[in-house]
């Protein structure tokens, strides 16, 4: 069982920067693969970043490619996804998600255990 609480986001201008956070309790939280997710009114989840319960492998949506950093500290049980030049088609509300064993990091059905999302407003 694991528990995640989103946090990091906010309204900001295009061009900006925001780190989101994920953070998570349980008893074997650093063994879950943790990924992103983010959905805007109106269309469906879509995929953002993952990375792997040893922090050596990582995965990135062609949307974010270059502008996003996931990375994880399981000694805080805390990832983070560092997103640089924000564009307005980043609004959405950002969902961290975790899957034990075998997952394939894009579909969020391999994603056991979700928070509550964080909102993040992008102005043109």
């Amino acid at each position: 069982q694991v528990q995640l609480v989103e946090s990091g986001g906010g309204l900001v201008q295009a061009g900006a920067s925001l780190r989101l956070s994920c953070d998570a309790s349980g008893r074997t939280s650093s063994s879950y693969a943790i990924g992103w997710f983010r959905q805007a009114p109106g269309k469906e989840r879509e995929f953002v970043a993952a990375v792997s319960a040893s922090a050596g492998s990582t995965v990135y949506a062609d949307s974010v490619k270059g502008r996003a950093t996931i990375s994880r500290d399981n000694a805080k049980n805390t990832v983070y996804l560092q997103m640089n030049s924000l564009k307005p088609e980043d609004t959405a509300v950002y969902y961290c998600a975790a899957a034990a064993g075998r997952v394939v990091w894009r579909y969020a059905n391999y994603y056991a255990y979700w928070g509550q999302g964080t909102q993040v407003t992008v102005s043109s």
